[in-house]
């Protein structure tokens, strides 16, 4: 196999350089980047002025894992990881005690800054209420303690993330977060179980366990797969659903028949990957029929592209708008299946998503760097913008050249995992 779809495996490499080291790393060297105190000001228009320089707890836990992801599989530039550096010592200083998390923004100094929170049923919940900031943060540090050669930062990560599952199991836990699939007029939900939950616990203990083994990190990983293939996998209708009760029950009230593709694509190519690290080939073959399934099902039939959310799944009542991480999910996980397999489905998909994200989605004909990373259904350039993405874009285009480096260097040959 020498090419996918209209392109050469040559070709597509050379386009993911390009995109990777001439467009996403200048331009946020350039206007996202604080060189001096560390972080990620990620709230910048197409041009790169700043809107403000709030620096998001997601975004410099995000931010650490992406140079540091660079500086250890792709170029060790020490440009690399001062900046992961930098922004380690920024995100540590004010590091929360015992089972608190994070503030989720912070000043351009450092300073927390006190979001609004809420009162329900008698008790104030701040917005940082959610774990998935500090499991950034912790995916971070674990990738940071491979670059710096320190593995005190790896028992940091794996602390996190144990704090990380404790508060996920309060029954009080994050009653909001529901809302962000639905709007703020869906009901409330303590301690409601999100697979995007799990989904960020198989990704960071993965990465982590690649490193390093660890019994209780394997505990909370074999925990995030089993959540995901036996409670949130839905039968009926065979896809995940996305909001279910504390006790891992279906909720008898709008979330019952929530999908979200989004996540569900993500998180199957993140099993996938999970299944290559234990060299587990029946997990593989399940994984590939999930991401398949979920790929077929959120694909729009008019014009072309994914969705990110079902809201109903007996309704068909779609989330209309088409962010590109969704796209990027895509193309990681049939990119890893071609690595792999060479298979005949994953290439057609590959090669689809492909072109229509290089037409839809770049923002060079518009004069500007980068992709759209949020548009609506149509993709419709809007010239104003309010926030770079700087995780789901670059891990897209590390892990893939990462694959077609794979590819190139087996003259074609997918590995053949699946054969022996």
């Amino acid at each position: 196999m020498r090419r996918i779809g209209n392109f050469t495996l040559r070709q597509l490499a050379r386009q993911y350089e390009a995109d990777l080291f001439a467009d996403f790393l200048p331009f946020l060297d350039q206007y996202v980047v604080d060189h001096e105190r560390g972080g990620f000001m990620t709230n910048v228009d197409r041009d790169g002025r700043r809107h403000n320089t709030i620096k998001n707890t997601w975004y410099c836990g995000r931010g650490i894992w992406v140079y540091s992801f660079l500086y250890n599989n792709l170029e060790k530039k020490q440009s690399y990881l001062d900046v992961a550096e930098k922004s380690v010592r920024f995100i540590l200083r004010h590091a929360p005690e015992d089972d608190r998390l994070w503030a989720p923004e912070f000043t351009e100094e450092g300073e927390p800054i006190a979001l609004e929170g809420q009162f329900i049923g008698g008790k104030y919940y701040p917005v940082s209420a959610e774990v998935s900031g500090d499991l950034f943060i912790a995916n971070g540090l674990a990738e940071f303690s491979w670059a710096a050669g320190d593995s005190s930062y790896w028992d940091l990560a794996k602390d996190i993330v144990l704090k990380c599952v404790r508060v996920f199991d309060r029954p009080d836990y994050a009653p909001t977060a529901p809302q962000v699939y639905l709007g703020k007029e869906a009901p409330v939900m303590p301690g409601a179980r999100i697979m995007g939950v799990s989904m960020l616990l198989l990704n960071v203990t993965q990465q982590m366990l690649a490193r390093r083994d660890d019994p209780e990190l394997r505990a909370v990983n074999q925990r995030a797969v089993d959540a995901v293939l036996t409670k949130h996998y839905n039968p009926e209708y065979d896809l995940l659903n996305e909001v279910l009760n504390h006790d891992w029950s279906r909720p008898e009230n709008v979330y019952r028949h929530l999908v979200y593709t989004g996540h569900a694509i993500e998180t199957m190519w993140m099993l996938l990957y999970e299944a290559h690290r234990r060299n587990d080939k029946e997990l593989f073959r399940l994984a590939e029929r999930l991401f398949r399934r979920h790929v077929e099902v959120a694909w729009d039939p008019v014009f072309g592209g994914f969705f990110r959310g079902l809201k109903d799944v007996y309704a068909n009542l779609w989330i209309l708008d088409k962010p590109l991480w969704t796209q990027e999910e895509v193309l990681i996980g049939t990119l890893f299946l071609i690595e792999h397999t060479g298979s005949e489905w994953a290439q057609e998909w590959f090669s689809r998503t492909f072109e229509f994200v290089q037409e839809k989605y770049s923002l060079r004909r518009h004069g500007f760097a980068l992709y759209d990373d949020w548009p609506d259904r149509l993709v419709t350039f809007v010239r104003h913008h309010t926030r770079v993405e700087i995780f789901h874009h670059p891990r897209h285009l590390m892990q893939n050249l990462i694959s077609l480096r794979n590819l190139l260097g087996r003259r074609g040959r997918p590995s053949g995992f699946l054969d022996s």
